[in-house]
């Protein structure tokens, strides 16, 4: 009956919009609406807001009895929901509507069923319109996957082990694709794995809250466990699970590749694997910021490169907005021979200060025509644009330098 109804409805239709006494100009859209939306389905989706179609019943009815394609005042019929009006009925507002369709256009098309349902399995786990967002800016191509294959066995596994139904939407706000990965063949194992390494359930959830790439990336071998020993961090060490988790989501040519590039600035293996295991976040870092970086601390600070080994933050710092704004005014209130608020200057203390506590240091305890020169120096600075970045976005459009 169902398959008959919707025949019915679909015959109706293309007679009515092709007769030259009924044709009506439509949009595409609306066309590509009724021909993919089950019938069954829109007067579900219509019946909750308020909007109502032609039912099946109708349709048939007419075509027995009643002239075909004339439809009484009574009857008539409406345009069904759009995905627009799905997410604002779901609860996302005009702007983030505008930033979910920017970030996946095809989803201006989608089927209306199919995202009904798929915003139905996400509300139970407390996903909000603006989580949404971030989740397909994180993973556009969000709401094309089987999100709903064993999802309940997914979910009570993810509650059981999480502990929270908040740490769940966290966790599926950093990495959607947990609600897509294989239960028993990807989630389950790389979590087994970790336990055995001597992971607590705290660390787990930590690292997998931190590593949105645990599970799917994590691969170890012989010489990935060398370097977790190379760092001297031990199981016990509570850098042990930031060092493991690290190492095991990066590929064995990016370790090699940034090791490599530590070495050309004068640092022996055994002085890299220590920094690492002082800091692995290091090992997270691109081999052109710690180039950038590094560059910097020599070239301009004057600072020998072995300083990074007391100092990780050298390498850590955004050098654009945090370091060179900092050493630069440091250097120009030395140059004007100006006493800050501290008696001893020291440049490393100064970059590790809060934004506030720097400037009421090196910046208001000066007279107000001072401050405002020091404060302009500074806001500059801050702003300056990377030739470097320049050049790439010439060289991308093809200008000549």
């Amino acid at each position: 009956m169902h398959s008959l109804g919707k025949r019915n409805f679909l015959a109706v239709t293309r007679l009515v919009f092709t007769s030259s006494r009924y044709r009506i100009p439509l949009s595409a859209t609306f066309i590509t609406k009724c021909s993919t939306l089950c019938l069954d389905e829109a007067e579900k989706c219509v019946d909750d807001s308020g909007l109502s179609v032609v039912s099946s019943k109708k349709l048939n009815h007419r075509k027995e009895g009643n002239c075909v394609g004339e439809v009484s005042d009574k009857e008539r019929v409406r345009e069904i929901l759009s995905p627009l009006q799905v997410l604002r009925r779901w609860g996302c507002d005009d702007d983030e509507i505008s930033k979910l369709f920017t970030r996946r256009p095809s989803l201006q098309r989608a089927n209306v069923s199919q995202l009904e349902f798929k915003l139905s399995l996400l509300k139970p786990l407390g996903i909000t319109s603006s989580d949404l967002v971030k989740i397909l800016n994180c993973r556009p191509r969000f709401f094309s996957c089987r999100i709903h294959l064993v999802l309940d066995e997914r979910i009570n596994y993810f509650m059981e082990f999480l502990g929270s139904k908040e740490v769940l939407r966290k966790a599926i706000i950093r990495n959607p694709s947990l609600m897509l990965y294989d239960l028993d063949h990807k989630i389950k194992p790389a979590i087994e794995f970790y336990k055995r390494l001597g992971f607590s359930q705290q660390d787990l959830v930590a690292m997998l809250i931190s590593r949105p790439t645990l599970i799917p990336r994590t691969n170890f071998n012989k010489e990935k466990f060398e370097y977790i020993r190379k760092t001297g961090v031990t199981r016990e060490s509570k850098m042990f699970k930031y060092v493991a988790a690290i190492i095991g989501v990066s590929r064995m040519e990016t370790i090699q590749e940034k090791v490599g590039n530590l070495e050309k600035f004068g640092f022996s293996e055994e002085e890299i694997w220590h920094l690492c295991g002082k800091c692995p976040i290091l090992l997270t870092l691109s081999v052109e910021k710690v180039q950038r970086n590094m560059t910097f601390v020599i070239a301009s600070m004057k600072l020998p490169a072995h300083s990074v080994i007391r100092h990780p933050c050298l390498l850590l710092l955004n050098l654009e907005t945090h370091l060179k704004p900092r050493a630069d005014l440091v250097k120009r209130v030395l140059e004007m021979r100006l006493q800050p608020l501290i008696k001893e200057v020291n440049i490393f203390r100064a970059l590790r200060m809060s934004e506030e506590r720097f400037l009421k240091v090196y910046v208001m305890c000066h007279s107000q025509d001072i401050a405002a020169e020091l404060m302009e120096f500074y806001e500059k600075s801050k702003n300056m644009k990377r030739l470097a970045e320049k050049s790439k976005k010439y060289i991308r459009k093809g200008f000549p330098f």
